[in-house]
């Protein structure tokens, strides 16, 4: 088949997410023999490959602004993926979700994966919120085919929009610590510290995450690797600030880092990865936290707890200071506990979010749309 990805930054992978997601997907059909095309914005790589992996990657202009440089480089990308050959044309992102109608009329075979709930997430407030609520109900209605990311998440589109939906999870590679000096350069020892590691954002309770560890007057470090996603955002530095004047001497803010052999020593040698993430369905950081063999402590929602399995395989903290204070201190006075749970991690990982099975999923959606077209 020929497929093509639009709907995200690009690759190689610069960011976390769905860039990680369609660096894991993408490789793994060209190896079984299809070709895939991969829509890039052209503003965020200085260096542009015409070729990565096998994958074909076509850049694109966008207008880089919080709200326009998704949709203004999706538009782009849809126009071009309707009037170019393909077998199939896969879509991320609800919000580009109303852009399915100009596959119907170029007569395109393509799908959608809608990744979350964007209405709800705090960052989008009144028109932006309204908006995604609508390109959701159009992706509904213009994709023959909707995947979501997580069981609670099938739920929710078939309660709040009335949309049936094809669940393919999101998955993690199980990887060994194999440069553990690394940790020297952030001024870290190994299993002396909490790490986040997200975007700092409201919906990420990294404010939350604060001031429970230093209500707990643990002795150990917190490390925050993780940045805002736009310069001169008022809302994400405003919270930034917040963050910083909540912190006390044990916190060390490491900035964005986007070396990912760095990302993965941070988190095998935590003492456990505190996952704040509220919306969104299943996020990728959590699953990539199960491969890395690490300690959980996840925000008590549907969505960690699919993953965690009700505390099999981490520990839920509910949404107030003290529930996350009180796992913190529980963990520090049960070194056994913190290794059993690092001991079975990656089991989750090999049973459930398997690379190779979900990339298998997507060519079956992908043929069975054929079939059917």
């Amino acid at each position: 088949m020929k497929i093509r990805v639009l709907g995200i930054r690009g690759l190689p992978a610069t960011y976390s997410g769905l860039e990680t997601i369609m660096g894991e997907l993408a490789p793994r059909w060209v190896d079984a023999g299809h070709e895939v095309i991969v829509y890039c914005r052209k503003a965020l790589f200085k260096e542009r490959l015409t070729e990565w992996k096998g994958i074909k990657l076509v850049y694109l202009p966008s207008i880089e602004h919080k709200f326009f440089s998704t949709l203004s480089h999706s538009f782009l990308a849809t126009v071009h993926a309707s009037v170019t050959a393909s077998d199939v044309i896969l879509t991320w992102n609800a919000g580009n979700g109303p852009f399915g109608w100009f596959f119907r009329i170029a007569g395109k075979t393509a799908v959608i994966n809608v990744d979350g709930m964007e209405w709800l997430r705090p960052k989008w407030k009144g028109i932006g919120a309204a908006y995604f609520k609508w390109a959701a109900r159009m992706a509904t209605a213009a994709f023959p085919i909707v995947i979501t990311d997580a069981s609670e998440m099938k739920r929710l589109y078939l309660e709040e929009l009335g949309a049936e939906t094809t669940y393919i999870a999101y998955g993690a590679n199980i990887e060994p610590s194999e440069h553990p000096e690394i940790l020297e350069n952030y001024g870290l020892e190994s299993r002396n510290y909490y790490l986040i590691a997200s975007r700092l954002v409201p919906d990420n309770n990294a404010d939350l995450i604060l001031e429970a560890f230093v209500a707990s007057n643990s002795q150990k470090q917190l490390a925050i690797a993780g940045g805002a996603d736009y310069k001169g955002n008022k809302l994400e530095n405003e919270f930034l600030t917040k963050l910083k004047s909540i912190a006390n001497e044990k916190v060390k803010f490491l900035g964005h880092i986007d070396n990912s052999e760095h990302i993965k020593e941070l988190h095998h040698h935590c003492f456990a990865y505190v996952h704040g993430h509220q919306f969104g369905g299943i996020n990728p950081s959590i699953l990539k936290a199960l491969g890395f063999s690490n300690c959980i402590l996840a925000l008590n929602t549907p969505f960690n707890d699919e993953v965690l399995e009700s505390g099999r395989y981490g520990v839920l903290f509910d949404k107030n200071v003290g529930s996350l204070t009180e796992k913190i201190m529980m963990l520090e006075q049960n070194a056994e506990m913190v290794e059993d749970f690092r001991r079975r991690a990656p089991e989750q990982i090999q049973n459930r979010f398997n690379w190779d099975i979900i990339a298998q999923q997507y060519l079956d959606v992908f043929e069975k749309l054929q079939q059917n077209s």
